[in-house]
């Protein structure tokens, strides 16, 4: 489920509030797999814990996803490496989360009024579908709940993506490397070549490719 809000009172209990957005993505520096991005509108209270997923144990980062999804309002996008290779990664993430944020504001049924992006750009002026006022925040997955809330979901589903890639594609490490350019992943590149799901405007993979 690319979406989704909690229940049908979740929408009519924001009445006229403002609603501030947290955004983050995983998955630039892979060289296989999709760029994930997530948008959340947080429940209040919030789930206790959230903050930067990187920081998160796994099981810590497994029960927030839960909570997260059971009582918050979310949306995720997904690049995935042939879109990747076509715009560029930066390109590919700045997509990413404005189809998150879309996909966030069609379940609520209305737009959110900001938008908190983690890093030191948004989407505006660099993706075509962006209409929403956005803040850069550096830092921002550990410093807004919302943000950190945004990262936890993108690396859960991006983790899962890749675990069930490995499954298709065995050999290279996924389950355990997530499609980062670790030494094994790096040496499957060398003798397996790349697959469908590398992205080949990433120089690795294109000199593997040279092979």
């Amino acid at each position: 489920m690319l979406s989704g809000t909690p229940d049908p009172h979740f929408c009519a209990s924001l009445a006229d509030l403002p609603l501030v957005v947290g955004v983050d993505e995983a998955g630039r520096g892979p060289l296989a797999g999709p760029v994930v991005a997530a948008a959340v509108l947080l429940c209040d209270p919030p789930p206790a814990g959230l903050g930067d997923s990187k920081k998160l144990s796994a099981t810590k980062r497994a029960r927030l996803e839960n909570a997260i999804r059971e009582t918050c309002a979310f949306g995720i996008g997904i690049v995935e490496p042939e879109e990747i290779d076509r715009l560029n990664i930066f390109g590919a993430t700045m997509l990413a989360m404005t189809l998150a944020t879309a996909r966030l504001a069609e379940a609520l049924g209305r737009d959110p009024h900001e938008v908190l992006v983690d890093g030191n750009k948004t989407p505006a002026g660099r993706c075509e579908g962006w209409r929403w006022q956005g803040r850069a925040i550096v830092g921002g997955d550990g410093r807004e709940p919302s943000i950190g809330a945004a990262s936890i979901l993108a690396k859960e589903w991006r983790d899962r993506a890749m675990l069930a890639a490995a499954r298709d594609y065995p050999g290279y490490g996924w389950d355990r490397n997530k499609g980062y350019p670790t030494p094994d992943h790096r040496e499957a590149l060398r003798t397996l070549g790349p697959t469908p799901l590398h992205r080949r405007s990433f120089a690795p993979v294109a000199q593997a490719m040279l092979i």
